[in-house]
């Protein structure tokens, strides 16, 4: 019988998975229109995008379960969200696994720093007690109600308490149960590959690249041969549209007009074809029924 098509199974073959960030049921439909079978949900994006605000621990949980909801309503695609601390200690890691865990979800990951949470390429942060980041995971773990709902464990440590101590939290991580092992922000490719060889063979690891962060940006073949099986770009996608809609709302202010701009614009007609509106309209007409004869009720009593 043929392995179900489940993240878990993706992992454990070549090549790298490629997640690219999304925030929204648009930008998951886009990713998977490019190709992409896994995508990442962001909550910097979240963030930047529904808030217009910093990544810095502000999104809530019920924000993050209602956009995982509406994204997987639009696209079938392996969605791994990003659950920050998992909102609160080991009790609310439970709560958050499974409401994400119904909302769609097929990896979680929950990061070990402490309130209040920021970007990880950012500095000033501070961590939890690797003893309370191994109950939230412990937590995590029997809170699933699939085994392959997937826990991803990241670290924070390299940029707080030095490389080793990173690498020793995250094995922790792993001996609690995590699935995936994700050290955020390496400072060099030479870090990079201690972490793949440091745990080769043993957990699928994660890497995060993000532009103008501390982690040098390497190409996902790159990250492959080192020994990563996923690799993430989560922002890309909110810088790539926030320079594309500084430039759409300067052209409009000088011009008066959008025709200058149509060239890097979709029209009327080609983001309906994108949306799929014909056969949605006609899927409709389907369920338009006919009248039921003289004299006859469709169901009920008569």
């Amino acid at each position: 019988m043929a392995e179900k098509n489940t993240l878990r199974t993706r992992l454990r073959t070549k090549p790298i998975v490629v997640a690219p960030g999304i925030y929204d049921a648009l930008t998951a439909l886009i990713a998977g229109a490019a190709g992409f079978d896994t995508c990442y949900v962001s909550g910097a994006a979240i963030a930047y995008t529904r808030l217009g605000r910093p990544d810095i621990g502000l999104v809530s949980v019920s924000e993050v379960v209602d956009t995982v909801a509406l994204i997987r309503d639009r696209a079938d695609a392996h969605l791994i969200v990003d659950a920050d601390t998992g909102y609160g200690n080991a009790l609310n890691v439970e709560r958050t696994v499974r409401n994400l865990e119904r909302a769609g979800a097929s990896a979680i990951q929950i990061e070990d720093q402490s309130f209040p949470k920021r970007c990880g390429h950012l500095d000033d942060k501070s961590l939890v007690p690797a003893t309370e980041m191994v109950g939230k995971i412990r937590a995590a773990v029997d809170a699933r109600h699939s085994a392959d709902t997937l826990i991803i464990a990241r670290t924070d440590a390299v940029a707080v308490e030095g490389f080793e101590r990173a690498l020793d939290r995250a094995a922790r991580y792993r001996e609690a149960g995590a699935d995936i092992l994700f050290v955020e922000a390496p400072k060099a490719r030479e870090e990079l590959a201690r972490v793949a060889q440091h745990f080769v063979g043993a957990v699928p690891l994660m890497a995060n690249m993000v532009e103008g962060g501390k982690t040098p940006a390497l190409p996902a073949s790159e990250l492959d041969a080192l020994g990563f099986s996923l690799v993430i770009f989560p922002g890309g996608i909110v810088r790539a549209l926030a320079r594309t809609a500084a430039d759409f709302y300067a052209s409009l202010a000088a011009h008066g007009s959008t025709e200058p701009f149509r060239a890097r614009m979709h029209d009327f007609d080609s983001l309906n074809r994108l949306l799929g509106t014909a056969d949605m309209l006609a899927r409709g007409k389907t369920y338009e029924a006919p009248e039921p004869p003289s004299g006859r009720q469709s169901g009920g009593k008569r």
